[in-house]
């Protein structure tokens, strides 16, 4: 469907979620069809409450083979995300499950319930080599249910026991919950976090990310790391050109304020069945620039909304993705000296889940 006949549809409004319908799965035979999108479905959808999902999977490490990401292994306790980025990469992970990569994303979360204990069975092998490892390399290990759970709790202590080195990234201000624990890793230089901060504008990060922690309370997790001696950092991503792309320069500078000593950035890339699900809520909450921000993305990416070529993907390239990098690059000159952080991986203890050993 045309932008243009996406903007002339009437359609009512789910406010506190960031997908705002359901969208086809490519893996299953039979399809849910939404007949009248201004009627009964949605009445329907929109009543329906987040629910939890356990499961106890198999293995729950991932090597990371991937030449763009600087880290060596993958954790994610949850899949599924409450909350809503628009733009989540990691939508199209939850058609793996049988679910959407719409509403379903936000309201059917996965909890992997045995986690910490494959955790304590992979780093108890003798051939297990430590390198960094991600929490919420897919979504986000902060997420709402993490308060009831404290699944991410309980690997920062795993890794704390075996001395392993582990990164976070996060929305979400749950992470003081942990400081605790974080201010132990960090004696080790284990432990590094990046907060996730892409404006300051909160009506446009209402729309954006619907059921994060605000941008005031994301600068006050970095103030609080910092002042725990905590490395920190902030990930003013995914620059989305002709929404975001000019808020660069007053996050980084904000962020330096508040202690953090690095920065990253990436650009919007609208893979699979998120190309769908952020044009509908382009149209819906940008009507008046909505054919001129998926232009530029589309600028930004050699003609389409979707990249996954290796080293351009994250940048993109062009004029326009140039700009944004070279934006980016004075304002962490200007703002943020280098950090000079490197992650501890000689105290690795493959024994320290041995029970015999807390004996002595």
């Amino acid at each position: 469907m045309s932008l243009k006949a996406m903007e002339n549809k009437i359609v009512s409004y789910f406010k506190g979620r960031g997908a705002q319908f359901n969208s086809l799965n490519k893996f299953d035979k039979h399809q849910y069809v939404q007949e009248h999108v201004e009627g009964l479905d949605e009445e329907f959808l929109q009543k329906e409450k987040t629910e939890i999902i356990y499961t106890y999977p198999k293995t729950i490490v991932t090597k990371v083979e991937s030449s763009d990401l600087g880290f060596g292994y993958s954790l994610n306790p949850y899949q599924g995300c409450e909350h809503g980025c628009i733009y989540c990469y990691a939508r199209n992970s939850h058609e793996f499950w049988g679910y959407s990569a719409g509403l379903d994303f936000e309201r059917k979360i996965i909890v992997k319930k045995n986690t910490v204990e494959l955790l304590e069975k992979q780093f108890g092998q003798k051939n297990w080599k430590p390198k960094p490892m991600m929490l919420s390399g897919n979504t986000d290990c902060y997420q709402p249910i993490e308060r009831e759970l404290e699944l991410t709790r309980n690997i920062l202590k795993t890794c704390l026991k075996f001395k392993h080195p582990v990164s976070i990234i996060t929305k979400n201000s749950l992470i003081t919950r942990d400081i605790d624990v974080l201010k132990e890793l960090a004696e080790h230089n284990l432990v590094h976090v990046m907060v996730s901060i892409t404006g300051t504008d909160e009506k446009v990060r209402q729309l954006l990310e619907p059921r994060t922690a605000t941008y005031k309370n994301r600068m006050l997790v970095l103030e609080s790391l910092s002042k725990n001696g905590i490395p920190c950092g902030v990930m003013v991503a995914p620059i989305i050109p002709g929404i975001n792309n000019h808020e660069i320069p007053n996050v980084i500078e904000l962020a330096a304020k508040a202690g953090a000593t690095s920065a990253g950035i990436t650009i919007v890339r609208l893979n699979g069945s998120v190309e769908h699900i952020f044009k509908d809520w382009l149209v819906k909450n940008f009507p008046d620039r909505a054919d001129k921000v998926w232009n530029q993305i589309m600028e930004c990416h050699g003609g389409k909304v979707g990249d996954t070529r290796k080293s351009i993907r994250m940048r993109g390239e062009g004029k326009i993705a140039e700009s944004i990098m070279q934006l980016f690059k004075l304002s962490r000159e200007r703002h943020m000296p280098e950090s000079d952080f490197q992650f501890n991986l000689e105290d690795f203890n493959y024994k320290a889940g041995d029970n015999q050993l807390s004996l002595f």
